[in-house]
């Protein structure tokens, strides 16, 4: 969860940038889109082995980009993200009912 006191900072150094000109939904949606590949990026071609120390940072950084970029998207649509994640759980709970999803793996075969 992002704390208002942040939300407040990272709306702030965008628009001392002034660049909500360029922060369409679809600019905004995009760049969530880049940023989410280059977080991914950093699990290509490698095993299940932890992170290290230097490679998590990196990981957390990017996580955070995508954050921001959200929290932009949100805030230009007036959307109210806790209450919007706390529907989803709510619709995916009857779409993945435990009894017909809990330690089910698809046979890809």
């Amino acid at each position: 969860m992002i704390s208002d006191e942040n939300i407040k900072k990272i709306l702030a150094f965008r628009s001392d940038r002034d660049w909500e000109q360029y922060n369409t939904p679809k600019n905004i949606a995009v760049s969530v889109a880049i940023e989410a590949a280059e977080l991914l990026e950093h699990f290509q071609w490698t095993e299940n082995n932890p992170p290290s120390a230097n490679e998590k940072q990196e990981i957390a950084y990017e996580i955070a980009d995508v954050a921001i970029y959200l929290t932009y998207l949100c805030h230009d649509l007036n959307i109210d993200l806790d209450k919007t994640v706390a529907e989803k759980v709510e619709i995916n709970k009857k779409k993945y009912p435990i009894e017909e999803t809990k330690n089910y793996v698809k046979n890809t075969k």
